[in-house]
Formats: C-alpha cells, sequence, structure tokens
C-alpha cells in the first residue's frame, strides 16, 4: 500500500484526484477493519496482513493523512516539519514491520521512530536533484534562509559553501537519528533487527555525501553501492542495525 500511496504524489498534477484517491484508501482501510475489504488486490492483501498480524489501524491511516497533507507539493517550512512528516510516513511503516515480526516493545519503537526520521531525512536529500530537475525544491527552508540559501541556488545546481552548509545540517540531523537509534542497540529484543536494517543504507549515502563535502549534485551520489548486499549480510549476520 505504501509504494501506491507513493504513487499517488508521483503521478497526479491535479490535488482533487489525489484527494479523491487518498480518500478510496482511508474507506478502504476502514472497510478492512470492518472486515469488509474491497475486492481490490492490494486491498485484499492488507486484509490478510491485518488479520494474520493483528496491524494497528493508527500506523495505517497516519500513513495516509500525511500523504494527503503533503499533495501541496510545498517546501518543508523547518526541519521538525520533515521529521513529522517522516514520523507519519517512515516511522508508521516501521512500527507495522515491527508488528509483523512481532515485536511490541517499547525500545524498539523508540529507535524505529528514530531511523523513520533519519530515512525521511535522507529520501529528502537523495530526491534533491530529481526534484530540482522538475523545479521543485522541498529542503527546509529555515536552514536555507539560515545560510542565505535560495531555492534558485539548488535549481542553478549552485555548489558554493553556503549551499553546502546547507546540505551539512541536514545530513547532520540525519545522522543524529541514526546514533540515538543505535543507543537504544541492547535494549531492542533481537526479533527486531531484521526491519532495521536500512540503517546500512542510510550510513552508505551519509558517509558518501561527506566524502564529496555535501554537494548534493555530485555525480557519484547518483550509482549504487555493490557492496551494500554483503554489508546488509555483515550486519544481519553480527546482529546490528
Amino acid at each position: 500500500m505504501w509504494s501506491w500511496l507513493r504513487l499517488v504524489k508521483d503521478s497526479v498534477s491535479e490535488k482533487t484526484i489525489g484527494l479523491m484517491r487518498m480518500e478510496f484508501w482511508k474507506k478502504t482501510v476502514d472497510d478492512i477493519y470492518c472486515d469488509s475489504p474491497p475486492q481490490q488486490p492490494v486491498a485484499l492483501e492488507l486484509w490478510k496482513a491485518v488479520k494474520r498480524h493483528n496491524l494497528t489501524k493508527r500506523w495505517l491511516m497516519k500513513i495516509i493523512d500525511e500523504r494527503e497533507k503533503n499533495l501541496d507539493d510545498k517546501a518543508y517550512r523547518n526541519i521538525q516539519e520533515l521529521e513529522n512528516y517522516a514520523e507519519n510516513t517512515q516511522s508508521s511503516l516501521l512500527y507495522l514491520t515491527l508488528e509483523i515480526l512481532g515485536v511490541r516493545d517499547l525500545h524498539a519503537d523508540h529507535a524505529a521512530s528514530h531511523i523513520g526520521k533519519a530515512q525521511g531525512i535522507v529520501t529528502c536529500l537523495r530526491a534533491t536533484p530529481y526534484h530540482g530537475s522538475r523545479r521543485r525544491v522541498f529542503l527546509p527552508m529555515d536552514i536555507c534562509m539560515l545560510h542565505g540559501v535560495s531555492q534558485e541556488d539548488f535549481l542553478r545546481k549552485n555548489q558554493d559553501k553556503n549551499v553546502r552548509d546547507v546540505i551539512y545540517d541536514i545530513a547532520s540531523q540525519a545522522h543524529l537519528h541514526l546514533k540515538h537509534a543505535r543507543s537504544f542497540h541492547k535494549s531492542v529484543p533481537v526479533k527486531a533487527f531484521p526491519a532495521f536494517l536500512q540503517t546500512v543504507a542510510l550510513e552508505d549515502y551519509l558517509k558518501k555525501i561527506q566524502q564529496v563535502d555535501f554537494d548534493i549534485f555530485h555525480p557519484s551520489l547518483q550509482q549504487k553501492n555493490t557492496l551494500l548486499p554483503l554489508s546488509l549480510y555483515i550486519q544481519s549476520w553480527r546482529k546490528r542495525y
């Protein structure tokens, strides 16, 4: 369902159409929890998952509600607004993943909250060149203003120090969330670790962006790390995230 909700925003140009589709998913989730899912493949599979794992309806609705609010395609006013979006989407998805794994633990939830926020921030950074090619900038305005950077600077792929300082500040916040998530490592049940393996990819991106001195448009940031699957395997084997 998450990929479908992302496609709603990516594929519609008129907000009204997007809102109609979001309303469909809201009603679908309500119907699922009333045991009467619509005869639609994704809805039916979601209904089975809800029944099998006793998934919390609140997390599903948070994802839909936040995606609906985000249809406006406006830049985040501040880093907190970006973090709130990430909490209600990425973190909610992790809470659901934990439930599927049979983990209902406060420390795991705290870790999931920080990892989700880190994921949201990194996703925003990674998508900046793509959004720029469509003349859109979603980076937090408060940090841009702090360094005297305009949206036009990103549209022109400006590589001045103040532009890189914006990226440094945003990336540092993602790194901080990863650090907080890992501080719960000894308290988080081992069963939860598979849900958190995305930290490997997040850390890989943050290291790469540091290596290019926070040049968000550097070509190397668009290249795949062929060793990433090996890193994921090693972290899984070591029972770490």
